[in-house]
């Protein structure tokens, strides 16, 4: 049974940096979530064609996938604070640079990868280490609040993004989420972003002795090599690039997917941002739920039923109450694959180098959510419509959630000292 007064001791320490960190998450997320709003302005100014919008965003997370991995070793040396603050400034800068756009194939994709260069900084890795290293007890929960600010920005942005266009026009809707999301994210990353190497760091310096730049704190877990060698890891990797690969290329397409069947702009927007709000509600109840019981298969249950969306948009598409219901079912799991993901690593492979090892998950991550939304812009460039993605989406979501199922049980870190029962 869960520690409740563990818990409750947990939060009364560290709720302010899960704000921080939610609202980080949600910036990382803001103009991936909206990239959907974009592609009939630009397409209409610019003449440009489906697989080119949709390559924007590919190649950003997929610099975004190569850098992680060495990110996220960084971010065991160093702490989360001193990488993430100048990474949001630089990623206001050049999220508000997309203004800029003139029309130029060469320029947009140059803006993408400089856009991932950076966005690398604040990705979910920053803020995931930071949370898993300040909770214990709760920490499925305290995950679920920290990436439920990928679901905030999922319900605002759609709604926002079309607001801004239709009065500030696309160069002003970009400028405005730059800046002013930004802002706000830096705010309160400059107040209450502080993990476990950082407090430590701070705790030397309150005693008086030199604060190093590099934290050594002994934690139990694998390490990398170990994890290279983990069955446990390579199955929860597979489905998380599988569901992660299908859902984002469907987040990324579904506007078009909708405003194609005959919905209006703005009718669009709102139906989309239902997936945002509940996945709100899926976050939160997802942690809950992964604090009590079988975390594999809260896991695998809720990635598997993300097919049902995928079976709506094929078959009842014209139902506006199917579609509503759908929506609602994929905006409950999107919600949770990468706290579901955060969650089983840190169960399989500890908190000991937890940074470099979920620095090549959200690499995986990153690689799989550039990869679906091109393949699903190249599907519907050859086959006039998005059918044999959708089809492949249903498949590929029982796929991922039966992996998860099948997980083996986690690691017993507490019975060797917290040494890892795999070699190192």
């Amino acid at each position: 049974m869960p520690d409740r007064t563990g818990q409750r001791e947990e939060w009364r320490r560290g709720w302010k940096l899960v704000l921080a960190s939610a609202v980080g998450f949600s910036f990382f997320s803001v103009l991936l979530a909206g990239t959907g709003l974009f592609f009939g302005p630009l397409g209409k100014e610019f003449g440009w064609n489906r697989s080119l919008l949709s390559a924007g965003p590919g190649i950003a997370t997929l610099v975004t996938a190569l850098l992680s991995p060495f990110y996220g070793a960084l971010i065991d040396r160093v702490g989360s604070r001193r990488l993430a603050l100048p990474g949001i400034v630089l990623v206001m800068a050049s999220m508000s640079s997309f203004a800029l756009a003139n029309g130029s194939p060469v320029q947009w994709i140059a803006l993408w990868v400089i856009f991932g260069v950076l966005l690398t900084t604040i990705k979910s890795t920053v803020w995931t280490t930071a949370v898993a290293g300040m909770f214990d007890e709760g920490r499925g929960l305290a995950l679920g609040v920290t990436v439920a600010g990928t679901a905030v920005a999922q319900a605002i942005v759609p709604p926002l993004g079309n607001f801004l266009i239709e009065h500030a026009g696309w160069r002003g809707a970009f400028v405005w989420f730059g800046l002013g999301w930004g802002g706000l994210t830096l705010l309160l990353c400059a107040l209450f972003l502080y993990d476990v190497r950082d407090r430590a760091r701070s705790a030397a310096q309150a005693a008086g002795e030199a604060a190093p730049a590099h934290v050594a704190l002994h934690l139990p877990g694998l390490t990398p090599r170990a994890a290279l060698r983990s069955r446990a890891i390579w199955q929860l990797a597979a489905s998380t690039f599988l569901v992660m690969a299908l859902t984002v290329g469907l987040g990324i397409h579904l506007f078009p997917i909708l405003t194609e069947a005959g919905v209006t702009r703005a009718n669009a927007a709102w139906l989309t941002a239902l997936t945002g709000v509940a996945g709100i509600v899926g976050k939160l109840v997802t942690g809950a739920l992964m604090d009590r019981y079988k975390p594999n298969w809260i896991g695998g249950v809720t990635m598997g039923v993300t097919a049902v969306t995928f079976i709506v948009l094929i078959w009842w598409i014209d139902s506006t109450a199917a579609v509503i219901f759908g929506l609602l079912v994929n905006g409950y799991a999107a919600g949770t694959k990468m706290q579901i993901c955060a969650f089983l690593t840190a169960g399989y492979a500890g908190m000991r180098h937890f940074g470099a090892i979920y620095g090549v998950m959200a690499a995986i991550v990153a690689f799989a959510s550039g990869l679906g939304p091109w393949l699903a812009g190249v599907v519907y460039d050859t086959f006039g419509g998005y059918g044999p993605f959708l089809w492949a989406g249903v498949a590929g979501c029982i796929i991922s959630g039966v992996l998860l199922v099948r997980l083996p049980a986690y690691p017993k870190w507490a019975e060797r000292g917290g040494a890892s029962l795999y070699p190192a």
